[in-house]
This record gives structure tokens, sequence and C-alpha cells, in this order.
């Protein structure tokens, strides 16, 4: 998987478009906030997720993060192994950094936490990055590089990633959780994850429930 563009376009601080392992859907990502919306078509000072792939920036995260000591092992399971996109409350007396502020959503940071292999030494270069699903506004994320090309125009970098994706899959961007101070989670947008259990976020969190037990 090449990956030689998009390390030149992040470097340069412009969007670059990424895969996920399936089912997941490709995702936009930046050095910069702006960056990201810009791709996307919409107002740059837009939220966005930040993705918590290196550990020096989870760690950084920690001390603003309204979590019990457990659920805090549990938000990064969910990141780095469920590959949910999460929602986590901050602290009233711990300010998140500035370059979280991006993230911020009534009281909660929204985090991405995916680490593919395959992309490991693009993401060692850039341990801070932004990111959305990969779509411009108003339409479905992409699921494959061919989908990505055309949506996003020869402007932003793709790296095709569809050869190690799992061909004939449906794909989808990620579930959305919120999770409370004790770990409790709640549902707050359907994706691959709840999908495969039939769309059914009740279910999808037994199954949660089940494995932390």
């Amino acid at each position: 998987m090449d990956t030689g563009s998009a390390f030149e376009a992040l470097g340069r601080g412009r969007a670059a478009v990424l895969p996920n392992p399936s089912p997941l859907t490709y995702v936009v990502a930046a050095t910069t906030p702006g960056a990201v919306n810009r791709a996307k078509g919409r107002p740059a000072d837009q939220e966005v997720a930040l993705w918590v792939h290196a550990d020096a920036v989870w760690n950084a995260l920690a001390p603003a993060l309204y979590l019990s000591p457990a659920a805090r092992g549990g938000a990064l399971d969910l990141l780095r192994a469920e590959l949910v996109t999460l929602l986590v409350p901050v602290s009233a007396d711990a300010p998140c950094p500035a370059w979280a502020g991006p993230a911020l959503r009534d009281g909660h940071l929204l985090l991405f936490g995916a680490r593919w292999q395959p992309l490991a030494l693009l993401l060692e270069g850039f341990p801070r990055l932004y990111v959305s699903s990969a779509n411009r506004t108003g339409g479905p994320p992409a699921a494959t590089a061919a989908e990505a090309r055309a949506m996003f125009g020869p402007g932003v970098a793709v790296v095709d990633g569809d050869a190690l994706r799992e061909s004939g899959t449906t794909h989808a961007a990620t579930t959305m959780l919120r999770i409370s101070r004790d770990g409790e989670l709640a549902h707050v947008r359907g994706g691959a994850q709840d999908r495969a259990h039939g769309s059914h976020p009740a279910l999808y969190l037994e199954r949660l429930s089940a494995a932390e037990a």
C-alpha cells in the first residue's frame, strides 16, 4: 500500500483520505481541523474527531478525561480494539489541551483510535491528526478508493487500501458511542459495528457489556 502521497499531503498541512480495515469506510485526515473540513466542503470551524492512534496523545489527554481508572481503560479498548468513535466526558477541573478543542462537543471529546497496521509508518509520522468520515457533506462515506477519488477529486491524496480490505463486504462509518464516568455506554449513532448485530443498538451494547464482565 503506497502512502507516499498522503505523507506528502499531511506534511504540507493538507488533507488525505486513508483506508480502514473492513467493514469500516475510508476517512479523511489532516494535521489541522480546517483542512479536514475544507476537503469535506463544510465550514472550517466545524468539530472533527481527534485521532488518538498515538499513545502520547492519549496520555496527554488522560488528565482531562472525566473517567474512573476502570472506565479509562475501557474507553481505550473501545477505541483501539472495537474501533468505534467515542464521546468521552471531560473534567471541569483539568482543561483539555488547546489542540483538543476542535474535538469538543457538549463537554465531551469526540475520539477515534484505530491503529491499522498497514498505516503504522504513516501514522507514526503524524501523531496528532484530526479525522472525519471520507465524504463530502451530505453524501455517504467512501467504501473504496475509487469512490474516494470520485468524491474528493485530484486535489486530495487518496491511499488505496482496497487490496487489503474485504471485497463484497458492506462497509459503513463507525458506530458512535458515549461513555460515562463510570463506564456506562450509550449508543449515539449507528454504524459498522452495531450493523453486525442487526443494527440493534441494545444487542450491541449487551455484547460489549458481556465482553467486559
